[in-house]
């Protein structure tokens, strides 16, 4: 990653002031802001400007900011813009290397924050555990970035650091996000993960092997 892409981003910064201050949501800042690369959550994720909304809470933050979508969001005419936007492009059927590259792009930037929404689509019923390996692989804190309809707000929590405990760990994200109901409530999903235990399990199994 280059010096211009890890500056402070005056323009960036500058168009998500405007959008805040003509947007009805209403941003709540990270309080104290942290220092270091992350992966950062955004959820729930109910809606397509929950985009917008992490475009403009990372750039009034400054923060370099890298995410990562499905294959399909870079092909095409606008392919070009995705990148341009930070985005990363996954194959959700061989997600092999994913650990590899987050640890590249952290070393050659200690700020950045890699977005990643845990509950995928809007129509899933669990969230995916990937966002976990990934966090704990890489050795990185988790921010949890949030979108609530109901008191218009959005922005970044906490940061907390994984244990290796899946469920509780998973514990504190649900506690979390318990009164934040996304853009659209209805589509909102539960933050948990298909079998807690299970990976925990296996995660311990493969630190020990």
């Amino acid at each position: 990653m280059t010096a211009r892409r890890t500056g402070r981003q005056p323009i960036r910064h500058a168009i998500a002031q405007l959008h805040w201050a003509l947007s009805p949501w209403r941003l709540v800042r990270e309080q104290p802001p942290f220092e270091g690369a992350r992966l950062l959550i955004g959820a729930p994720h109910t809606s397509n400007r929950d985009f917008v909304l992490m475009l403009a809470i990372a750039w009034d933050a400054r923060l370099p900011v890298r995410w990562l979508g499905k294959r399909e969001l870079f092909e095409g005419p606008l392919g070009w813009a995705m990148h341009r936007l930070g985005g990363i492009p996954v194959d959700r059927d061989d997600p092999a290397g994913l650990v590899d590259r987050v640890v590249e792009l952290v070393r050659d930037d200690p700020r950045a924050a890699i977005v990643v929404t845990p509950d995928g689509t809007r129509r899933s019923k669990q969230w995916r555990s990937g966002f976990y390996r990934i966090a704990l692989e890489a050795g990185l804190p988790v921010t949890l970035g949030f979108v609530d309809a109901t008191t218009r707000t959005t922005g970044l929590g906490p940061t907390i650091s994984l244990t290796g405990d899946v469920p509780a760990d998973m514990d504190r994200i649900r506690a979390f996000y318990a009164d934040k109901a996304g853009i659209r409530p209805e589509l909102r999903t539960e933050p948990r993960l298909a079998d807690e235990a299970g990976l925990a399990a296996r995660l311990r199994d493969a630190a020990g092997a």
